[in-house]
């Protein structure tokens, strides 16, 4: 396959829709015609920068879960990001809730990657998976409709602004230049999704009247599951680069190992079954699994 049939075929690999959330119930005017285009430009514009630094943003807090936690999906997705770029000598860093980054550091830990101290320049990429983000009314809700505004899930969006950062403890974000968003979400309440048009939306995703974020992203990667884009978009990194990647990268079995840490330490609950499992979105692991294993495949071909 050449280079651009290989990114057309990962991008296939994780544009389903096994949640039945309606992305694509149109077949001509859907999430994801609405965004073609943006998956093979969001790998080009960090593949072709000069000296890429990634910040990573994530974090979907489920109230009504036992117990009330973040969850799996987003998460097991920056981590994998992290792993995946460290391998094209690309520097990350998260940006994330407290409790989002307990199990994130369990998984640095556990995948023995390093801390990255950021200066003053900051950082030329900002990629949010599965994050909440507001509505026309400035509310937040989840894909059935309710108010989710309270439940923690408002604070990051707030914060999502590229040229506007508040100095952490323990990264020195000093002033940061403009960045290049990219938002991957699957349900049309995530942030990034205010670049597709509000009709589109409405047509294809039940109580998308409602739940529409308004808030836009420079490209944007539309899934089924909101870690299958931290997958893609490593992968397309990894095409567009000519590397191979490490062995344990897109491998099942590691991918379940890493996420049962998280889940523990967290703790992360699944999203769909609000349960404290080493599962995503309430799919069965070989379901959920299909992709990765999918993407190995062409990486190989």
């Amino acid at each position: 396959m050449t280079t651009d049939e290989k990114l057309a075929a990962i991008l296939a690999a994780v544009q389903t829709d096994p949640g039945n959330r309606g992305l694509a119930r149109d077949p001509d005017d859907n999430l994801f015609t609405a965004t073609a285009g943006d998956f093979a430009a969001a790998c080009r514009s960090i593949t072709e920068h000069r000296s890429p630094i990634v910040a990573l943003t994530t974090g979907f807090y489920i109230s009504s879960a036992t117990p009330p936690a973040f969850e799996t999906d987003g998460p097991l997705g920056v981590i994998f990001l992290q792993r995946a770029l460290l391998g094209c000598h690309i520097h990350t860093l998260t940006y994330v809730r407290g409790e989002v980054a307990q199990s994130l550091v369990a998984a640095r830990e556990m995948c023995d990657l390093p801390v990255v101290d950021v200066g003053p320049e900051g950082w030329s990429h900002h990629v949010v998976i599965e994050c909440s983000g507001p509505g026309a009314g400035g509310r937040h809700y989840s894909m059935r409709g309710k108010d989710i505004t309270e439940d923690q899930n408002a604070e990051l969006a707030i914060r999502f602004k590229p040229l506007k950062r508040k100095r952490s403890k323990s990264i020195d974000l000093g002033t940061i230049r403009s960045s290049l968003t990219i938002g991957i979400g699957d349900g049309g309440n995530e942030i990034g999704m205010g670049k597709i048009p509000h009709e589109t939306i409405v047509k294809n995703i039940p109580n998308g009247d409602l739940i529409h974020c308004r808030v836009p992203t420079d490209h944007l990667i539309v899934v089924g599951v909101s870690n299958w884009g931290a997958y893609a978009l490593a992968a397309g990194v990894y095409v567009l680069r000519g590397v191979k990647p490490p062995a344990d990268l897109f491998d099942p079995d590691r991918e379940r190992e890493i996420l049962e840490v998280m889940v523990r330490e967290g703790p992360l609950v699944d999203g769909v079954t609000g349960q404290q499992t080493a599962t995503v979105d309430g799919l069965t692991w070989d379901e959920y699994a299909k992709p990765l294993v999918r993407i190995r495949e062409i990486l190989e071909s």
